[in-house]
């Protein structure tokens, strides 16, 4: 709302406005991209900008608004960041294929543990903002693509493919240029879903074991 006032503002006095990413505005979309005063999202945790309140600054403050740091994010325009990388990593990967023959199993027939469901729900949280590669000094996406992976990996539907998944998405972050992980936790910290670097730990463990297993 603070940037729609300055566009406002910019448009009145016929200058143009500033683009900037945004879309649902209550932090699900995952479109919020924006450092603030040096923190992505701004100086609250666990919140998307879109969440972030005027009253967590002084009056009279100065904010300092950047698009996300990193150059596997190419700034479009402004505010505006090309996130099209991510969407190449789930490509990849990052989904479940479905049998359409008819003959498959009813789904609420498969039991899944709650302490499988949960981690899966955990997981899944993740809403591909992109605060985990922008806030991280290598510029990784191993968050990203670890919640991904450890999403459906606990899924009885999703062990089918587990294998050639993990491969898939982990060979696809590495030809979008995202850096390594070198454990500072950075991520961890910014994220606005809480999503652990257990899933880094998760997502490790399953592309060794896939390396080693799978013959692509």
């Amino acid at each position: 709302e603070m940037l729609d006032i300055l566009n406002e503002n910019l448009i009145n006095e016929g200058k143009d406005p500033v683009a900037f990413d945004h879309d649902c505005r209550e932090g699900i979309c995952g479109m919020c991209s924006l450092y603030i005063n040096g923190r992505a999202h701004g100086p609250d945790t666990g919140i998307t900008t879109c969440q972030l309140h005027m009253r967590h600054f002084k009056d009279g403050e100065t904010i300092h608004i950047e698009p996300w740091r990193s150059a596997a994010f190419p700034v479009i325009k402004d505010l505006v960041v090309d996130r099209s990388s991510f969407e190449r990593i789930m490509q990849a990967g990052g989904f479940v294929s479905v049998n359409t023959s008819g003959n498959t199993t009813d789904a609420n027939s498969i039991l899944v543990p709650k302490e499988d469901a949960d981690r899966a729900m955990d997981a899944a949280a993740c809403i591909g903002c992109g605060a985990c590669v922008a806030t991280c000094k290598n510029g990784s996406a191993m968050l990203f693509v670890g919640a991904k992976v450890s999403h459906l990996a606990a899924l009885p539907q999703g062990r089918v493919e587990a294998k050639r998944r993990v491969l898939k998405m982990v060979a696809a972050m590495d030809e979008e240029g995202f850096g390594n992980c070198s454990n500072t936790a950075a991520c961890e910290v910014e994220c606005p879903k809480g999503i652990s670097l257990e899933v880094i730990a998760k997502m490790n463990r399953e592309y060794l074991s896939s390396k080693f297993t799978t013959a692509e």
